[in-house]
């Protein structure tokens, strides 16, 4: 049973996840016309200077619900065939065969077969995500490093693929996303930013939103602490950083206000057509970089507890930045969260990452936000 918005409750539970280890979190929660935000915890762990609701943050991929609404406005203007094959549109970047198989479908929900091009990109990621041979030196010697999207593209089309075109389960690739960035970018005629930022960030009035072209983030935000897995001790911050490694599939920056407003703005049929929306919500199985298969649509996936609801969104994650969106299937109850400390968990002697007080804390904000 639902409950409305206990401001106290919601208080208690974002100073639990501090209190756990976090350095500092934000969130906005929306039930109806109940609107509660806060924040806990601190922006920069060496002056103490505390974070706030209104931050501006860089959440990861949950850029990919933008890109693919992005390209599902073009399928609806007629210049994009979903099911129709990436290499009839970029034949250059996925050449032969698999260009005539991959549909742009696939590109959207994972199941191209196309391989990360990270550990290619990041050299001391080379076994992503076999956490236990990974290190995080390549943050720091690629932090200012301008990658070309096509360079990125052929790192992940010519590695060893990751699936057969459309076999389930799928598995995650950024580079599915970079190809769809491609792809806008042949079909409208300017870049694929450019595009995202006027007809999906400004037809919703996302004011602090945005593809940054730079390696810093403008306005008030957040130091963004990275760990990976306890090999970065103390924490490093990364909030500068060239996102050109990530693009349209996981550099944009926003704050919790802008997200819920998008995502509630996206079901209830103003960014996209109700019947877009529809194959939005079309899920089939995907290994996810944590190795856990979820079902994932066309840019979003279900957020189910047993018995219970269903809210649709995306987590995102970039290095030392986390941030997760989720509203209800009604459209009605909806969560922003953003963290600014990744890869927090321990890693044990197989390299898996092992429970953490910040894992459970964290659950139980999302039960108290959705639930009450």
């Amino acid at each position: 049973m639902r409950k409305p918005l206990d401001p106290a409750q919601l208080n208690a539970a974002l100073e639990n996840v501090h209190r756990a280890g976090m350095p500092g979190l934000f969130a906005e929660v929306r039930d109806g016309d109940q609107l509660w935000s806060g924040a806990a915890g601190v922006a920069d762990v060496d002056t103490g200077r505390p974070v706030t609701a209104d931050m501006r943050h860089r959440v990861g991929s949950i850029t990919k619900t933008f890109t693919t609404a992005a390209v599902l406005q073009q399928v609806e203007s007629g210049l994009i065939g979903l099911d129709l094959p990436i290499g009839r549109y970029l034949p250059g970047l996925v050449p032969g065969e698999r260009g005539k198989a991959i549909t742009v479908r696939m590109l959207i929900n994972h199941t191209s077969g196309l391989a990360e091009y990270l550990p290619y990109a990041y050299p001391s990621l080379k076994s992503f995500p076999d956490l236990a041979d990974t290190g995080p030196q390549s943050l720091d010697d690629h932090r200012f490093t301008r990658f070309h999207r096509t360079e990125l593209i052929e790192m992940g089309v010519t590695a060893p693929a990751a699936g057969t075109p459309g076999g389930t389960p799928g598995v995650y690739s950024n580079t599915n996303y970079l190809l769809l960035g491609e792809l806008l970018e042949q079909v409208t005629g300017t870049t694929a930013e450019r595009y995202i930022t006027q007809n999906v960030i400004e037809r919703a009035g996302l004011d602090d939103t945005e593809l940054p072209a730079g390696t810093c983030i403008d306005g008030p935000h957040s130091q963004h602490y990275e760990a990976w897995f306890g090999m970065i001790d103390p924490p490093r911050d990364y909030s500068v950083f060239d996102m050109s490694w990530v693009g349209p599939a996981a550099s944009l920056i926003s704050t919790v206000s802008d997200l819920n407003r998008f995502f509630r703005l996206l079901l209830a049929g103003e960014i996209v057509s109700p019947s877009s929306l529809a194959q939005m919500q079309r899920t089939v199985p995907v290994v996810s970089q944590e190795m856990k298969t979820i079902g994932y649509g066309l840019g979003l996936y279900p957020m189910e507890a047993p018995g219970r609801d269903t809210f649709w969104g995306h987590g995102g994650s970039a290095w030392g930045a986390g941030a997760l969106a989720m509203i209800r299937a009604d459209g009605k109850r909806q969560m922003a969260v953003a963290v600014n400390l990744q890869r927090w968990n321990g890693l044990d002697a197989s390299g898996r990452p092992q429970p953490h007080p910040i894992d459970e804390a964290l659950a139980a904000l999302y039960r108290v936000a959705m639930y009450g």
